[in-house]
C-alpha cells in the first residue's frame, strides 16, 4: 500500500465537499420531503402518463433532478411545486416521444387498425382518461393540480411555469374543452 501525500489529500478534499454539497438536505430531511410528496406526485404522474412503471421512472428521475439542482428554496410548498413543474416536464418529454414513436409505426399499419368502430368510438367520448388525454398538455396538469391534488392558483401557476392571472383563464377553457369532449363535440 503506498502512502498518501497531504497535496493529494488536498486534492480529494474539494470533490468530497462538492459532492456534499449537491444533495443540500440531509438524509432525514429528504425522507421527510419525500414521504410527504411521493405518493401525490406518483398519482399525478400516473394519471399523465397511463403507466404505472413508467410513472416509477419518472418519480425517481424527478427526485434524481430535484437533488442535483443547486437551487435555494423559500418554502416546503415551494419544493413541493418545483418537484411538480420537474414532473411535469419529463412526461410532457415522454409523450412527445411516444408520439414520435406512435406516428412512425402508424404509418406501416393496415387501415383496418386505425379506424374504430361505433361502439368504440362512443366509449371513448364518455371516457374521462381518454377526454383527459385529448386535452393539451397544460390543460390537463392545470386540473390535475387544481381538482385532484387541491392545489391553489399560484402553486398552479409555479408549477406550470406561467403567471398566476392566467390560471384561470387556463382553468375554464381546460373545463369547457373537457365537457365538450365528454358530451361527444369535437372541438
Amino acid at each position: 500500500m503506498r502512502d498518501i501525500t497531504l497535496s493529494e489529500l488536498q486534492r480529494l478534499e474539494p470533490a468530497t465537499t462538492e459532492a456534499a454539497d449537491t444533495l443540500q438536505m440531509d438524509q432525514d430531511t429528504f425522507r421527510a420531503l419525500y414521504d410527504r410528496t411521493a405518493r401525490p406526485l406518483w398519482v399525478y404522474l400516473c394519471r399523465r402518463t397511463g403507466d404505472a412503471q413508467l410513472a416509477d421512472d419518472l418519480l425517481q428521475e424527478t427526485y434524481y433532478r430535484f437533488l442535483r439542482m443547486r437551487a435555494t428554496y423559500e418554502s416546503d410548498s415551494h419544493r413541493r411545486n418545483y418537484l411538480f413543474r420537474i414532473a411535469s416536464n419529463l412526461a410532457n418529454d415522454s409523450h412527445r416521444r411516444w408520439h414520435e414513436q406512435v406516428e412512425l409505426s402508424d404509418d406501416h399499419a393496415p387501415a383496418s387498425h386505425k379506424d374504430s368502430d361505433a361502439a368504440g368510438r362512443s366509449q371513448r367520448r364518455t371516457d374521462l382518461a381518454r377526454a383527459m388525454a385529448q386535452l393539451k398538455p397544460r390543460q390537463r396538469d392545470a386540473l390535475w393540480l387544481a381538482y385532484a391534488e387541491g392545489s391553489s392558483h399560484d402553486e398552479i401557476a409555479r408549477a406550470l411555469g406561467v403567471k398566476a392571472a392566467s390560471i384561470k383563464l387556463i382553468l375554464f377553457r381546460a373545463r369547457r374543452k373537457l365537457a365538450a369532449l365528454l358530451r361527444g363535440e369535437r372541438k
